[in-house]
């Protein structure tokens, strides 16, 4: 639009070399192509024909134009500025280059470095936990003589003594065969025999086996599965019984007395749903995915009121995956928490696939 409101059409302006050279006036003066004050005059001059509403040539052209530098010089400078912005450019490049290399390289020694450190973990853990078996066997072995009387008649201080001492017994024995479990895992190698297994019955033991440990809580702890009978699914007998044994316990430790505990088995279809719940302390939903670090507690300090090492869950996770599956957890503070994980379920027109053996 011009002035007077009427519309003007303004031609395109030409490609030329110009267009491509920022500061071009600046470059001009420090070459001593231009002076300051000619540029100055021609800078006022472009200033001029932008208030009148008239097109503005391009500095250069301008200057060509007026007389302050031939068009031969302008061409000159250009083709030479655009060189160097070139070469600043191509400069410029190849030291991000440099730097992304050099930051590559330090990234691949750091990662290599954790890599080997970790490999040192997981050996140091194997080594130190097969070097506590030896011990720990003459402990059971000579704990076992004298709760059998064969070293000797015990008065009821002593058989209770020799409980407690069984309960830490059992204790170290889970500790160390957590810690071989993890190392094995840590080094790639987490070993599944998937095959079907009847899942009532192996709640059933599991529940046998916590039932005097959730007594003596005054804790209440049923098992829910849907039929009496056979309930077969695909997995590996011992890990899942792990998990599960796990999430147990984590459930008798976190769950103040006259709490409830449930280990339920519901069917999804082709799946099946392990699910441990109960009345427990809860955990803060921001704090969930901490669950599943290894040796990491929610409560880190050193007067923490609940013990373990916190591999449990850690590897309980790495179990589950195996059996391409996950861990989820529902919680809320003070009202308690929920566990589960799928397994596939046998269904009945697979059963002639495996025989109808499973591992019970």
């Amino acid at each position: 639009m011009d002035r007077g409101g009427n519309r003007v059409n303004v031609a395109p302006t030409p490609l030329t070399p110009e267009i491509l050279v920022p500061r071009l006036g600046d470059y001009l003066v420090e070459r001593g192509f231009l002076s300051p004050e000619d540029l100055e005059a021609v800078l006022n001059y472009q200033a001029v024909l932008r208030e009148q509403g008239q097109e503005v040539p391009l500095l250069g052209q301008l200057l060509v134009r007026l007389g302050k530098i031939s068009q031969s010089l302008l061409d000159h400078a250009i083709t030479e500025y655009v060189l160097q912005l070139r070469t600043a450019l191509e400069e410029s490049n190849q030291q991000l280059e440099q730097r992304v290399q050099q930051r590559t390289a330090e990234l691949e020694r750091a990662l290599q470095k954790l890599s080997e450190l970790n490999q040192l973990k997981a050996n140091f853990v194997a080594n130190i936990s097969h070097e506590l078996r030896t011990p720990l066997t003459h402990l059971k072995g000579y704990h076992e003589l004298l709760m059998s009387g064969d070293l000797g008649a015990l008065n009821e201080t002593q058989l209770h003594a020799l409980r407690t001492m069984q309960r830490a017994i059992e204790r170290l024995e889970r500790l160390i065969e957590d810690l071989i479990l993890f190392s094995t895992t840590e080094r790639g190698n987490l070993p599944v025999t998937i095959q079907p297994i009847d899942l009532c019955v192996l709640c059933r033991n599991l529940v046998e086996q916590v039932s005097p440990r959730a007594r003596d809580q005054r804790l209440y702890l049923e098992l829910r599965c849907p039929i009496e009978s056979e309930l077969f699914v695909y997995g590996d007998w011992e890990k899942i019984g792990w998990v599960i044994h796990q999430l147990l316990d984590n459930a008798i430790k976190f769950t103040p007395a006259g709490g409830q505990i449930v280990l339920a088995i519901d069917l999804m279809n082709e799946h099946v749903e392990v699910s441990v719940t109960d009345t427990g302390i809860g955990i803060p939903a921001n704090r969930i995915q901490e669950l599943f670090e290894p040796f990491h507690q929610l409560d880190g300090s050193s007067k923490r009121r609940y013990g373990g090492t916190g591999l449990g869950l850690s590897l309980a996770q790495k179990i589950i995956e195996a059996h391409n599956s996950v861990i989820s957890v529902t919680s809320e503070l003070g009202r308690g928490s929920r566990f589960s994980f799928l397994l596939r379920r046998v269904l009945p027109q697979d059963r002639p696939e495996w025989g109808g053996h499973a591992n019970q």
